[in-house]
């Protein structure tokens, strides 16, 4: 029993390392007074297989824990597309 369970173990630790990363880039808001920014968040290989659609699910709710209204995602990708959108996320590069 506790070989199957460390074997269990290993493999969900070796599929975890496997797995791909995935970010999606977003824009977000805050209101009174009003506050824009664009951002980079690193988002589940599910969010990033499902499109944006699945990581606004994902982003929404960290966002409104930070006080900031999610208004839309703008693409999912892989860590291929992170050096490019960096600088324009600024404060907001893997921030959430």
């Amino acid at each position: 029993m506790t070989r199957l369970f460390l074997a269990a173990l290993v493999l969900a630790t070796l599929a975890g390392q496997a797995s791909a990363e995935c970010y999606a880039d977003y824009k977000a808001k805050q209101d009174d007074p009003l506050r824009l920014h664009y951002g980079v968040a690193q988002v589940s290989d599910a969010a990033c297989g499902g499109g944006p659609g699945a990581a606004e699910g994902e982003l929404a709710p960290r966002l409104a824990a930070a006080g900031w209204t999610l208004l839309n995602v703008l693409s999912v990708f892989g860590p291929e597309g992170l050096g490019e959108r960096e600088s324009s996320a600024g404060e907001y590069f893997l921030r959430f």
